[in-house]
């Protein structure tokens, strides 16, 4: 992957030191990022969007979701009971390791609800933009006695 110098940028911008921190460090070679559990992120509409991660052999217990600051954080950790240290395996491809894995969300991005489906977590998220910062129309008034309320309310016509 080729790296791009995101330096022209800094000059004529405010504010966006984080999002090109993050382009800097996803353009980056980083063997160290974690490959487990793997996930999917899917677009459902325009602004939902929805979270799956492969988490077989964990139950709704061993999972814990948090959001903070723009940061969506899922752990996993499997509580080993007695009859499984008692297991004598041959062979153990089904990981139940405990993990974290972290997603940085944009702004307004909310986290509508998780769900467990066939080994499957599911994350919901959903974009709502508050009313005030969707753009809206300002109406040009001229500047006129034309159209001062006052003089249109005196008049005789």
């Amino acid at each position: 992957m080729r790296h791009y110098d995101l330096t022209p940028l800094y000059r004529s911008t405010v504010g966006f030191d984080k999002l090109f921190s993050m382009l800097d460090s996803v353009t980056g070679p980083d063997s160290s990022a974690p490959s487990y559990p793997p996930y999917n992120i899917e677009r459902l509409a325009e602004n939902s969007y929805r979270i799956s991660m492969a988490v077989a052999g964990f139950s709704e217990k061993d999972l814990t979701i948090e959001v903070k600051q723009n940061t969506l954080k899922v752990t996993g950790e499997k509580v080993v009971d007695e009859t499984e240290k008692d297991k004598d395996y041959l062979h153990r491809g089904i990981a139940s390791r405990a993990f974290e894995r972290q997603f940085q969300l944009a702004d307004y991005m909310l986290v509508e609800g998780a769900s467990m489906e066939h080994g499957l977590l599911h994350i919901d998220l959903k974009r709502e933009i508050p009313e005030a910062m969707k753009p809206r129309q300002i109406e040009i008034r001229s500047s006129g006695k034309e159209n001062d309320p006052a003089v249109i309310e005196g008049s005789t016509h």
